[in-house]
């Protein structure tokens, strides 16, 4: 049966997304930082399976936003080709869907095509579809997946996010092993020199779901005094939010949750960026087609100059991501012609003076 994806189908403001979330303080008499990552999640266009093998010529027709705004820049500065699945991926398996654990349209020629135009390229491992994958492979093998991961990312020269959610009981150990392993293959690279050594991770849009993940990663991986991941991706929620409940659910990264039992300690503004949507089932969004109506407008401010609160020495969030470039689901427009996004993601790119190619990130 063919895998439908919506990527965000449980409610990344937490299981109790139902209560009203107060607007964060805005921060005060906080440095304005430049954004350093600007990037899409790219789901190719079979609702992120990424099954077909396509030709440079016929991909391009379809996404051509992402390397040229209109003026010949790219509009983004990453793309990260979701998904993987982590059982195939352990396995190494061979269908018709998939060659050696990878997804069969995650080629070499696809990749070039983004890193040809200083387009920094990931693969995502996991999805909200591939829970049970991540949870059966971890309680196999982590160790095996880790330097599977590691040899994928060798091979096509790019990075690895990893996308666990498992809101209930997550393996952490296992999740532990599988980082040890890719690590012992591509050490933290602080200078961002090594497309492979950029291991990520996502989580929830606010604290308040993912808990578990949120407090391990947080508390072990993202330190700036001991860095072990790169960064967090801190998703989107499972709609399109407004622009101050967007800023409520960062703000709740940079604070922690003290009152949680154990807490879930401040994360540095400098080792996260914020998500927003840019393709719907059922419209176009502003944040594909009109920046000056767009979230990442509204939310740019807060995303430059949010203060730490605990973790970090420098004000901003690392920068914006935006779900879902191509076709994310099997209905609505997505982000191919004539629904392309120059005029909002583009826009942005413009307006914020986005970094081409992605330096190296800012570690404080």
């Amino acid at each position: 049966m063919r895998i439908r994806f919506r990527r965000r189908l449980l409610l990344a403001i937490g299981l109790l997304g139902a209560l009203v979330v107060p607007q964060a303080p805005a921060a005060t008499a906080a440095a304005t930082t430049p954004m350093q990552i600007y990037g899409a999640w790219h789901c190719s266009n079979d609702a992120c399976v990424w099954g077909t093998v396509r030709t440079v010529s016929e991909f391009d027709s379809q996404n051509h936003w992402l390397i040229d705004r209109g003026d010949g820049r790219p509009s983004v500065n990453l793309v990260v080709l979701s998904f993987v699945e982590p059982l195939k991926l352990l396995h190494g398996t061979t269908d018709a869907t998939t060659l050696n654990g990878v997804p069969r349209g995650m080629t070499k020629d696809i990749v070039q095509y983004f890193t040809s135009h200083g387009i920094r390229v990931m693969l995502s491992i996991g999805g909200i579809t591939y829970t049970d994958s991540w949870d059966s492979a971890l309680a196999e093998n982590p160790a095996l997946l880790g330097r599977r991961a590691a040899a994928v990312a060798s091979d096509l020269g790019v990075g690895i996010e990893i996308d666990y959610e498992q809101n209930t009981g997550p393996d952490l150990t296992g999740l532990q092993s599988f980082i040890d392993a890719y690590r012992a293959a591509h050490p933290y690279d602080a200078s961002g020199a090594d497309p492979a050594a950029r291991l990520t991770i996502d989580v929830a849009a606010g604290d308040r779901w993912l808990i578990d993940v949120d407090r391990k990663a947080t508390s072990d991986w993202l330190r700036t005094d001991a860095p072990v991941l790169d960064y967090a991706n801190a998703m989107v929620p499972a709609r399109q939010p407004s622009t101050s409940s967007a800023v409520a659910n960062w703000q709740e990264h940079v604070d922690g949750k003290p009152t949680y039992s154990p807490p879930i300690p401040p994360l540095a503004p400098a080792k996260f960026t914020g998500a927003v949507y840019i393709s719907d089932q059922n419209k176009t969004l502003p944040e594909c087609t009109d920046f000056a109506n767009s979230l990442e407008n509204s939310t740019g401010s807060f995303v430059r100059s949010v203060a730490p609160n605990g973790a970090g020495s420098t004000s901003g969030m690392l920068g914006q991501m935006f779900w879902a470039a191509e076709r994310p689901s099997t209905r609505g427009s997505g982000t191919t012609p004539p629904n392309t996004c120059e005029g909002g993601v583009g826009a942005g790119a413009t307006a914020y003076g986005i970094p081409l190619p992605m330096p190296a990130l800012r570690q404080n």
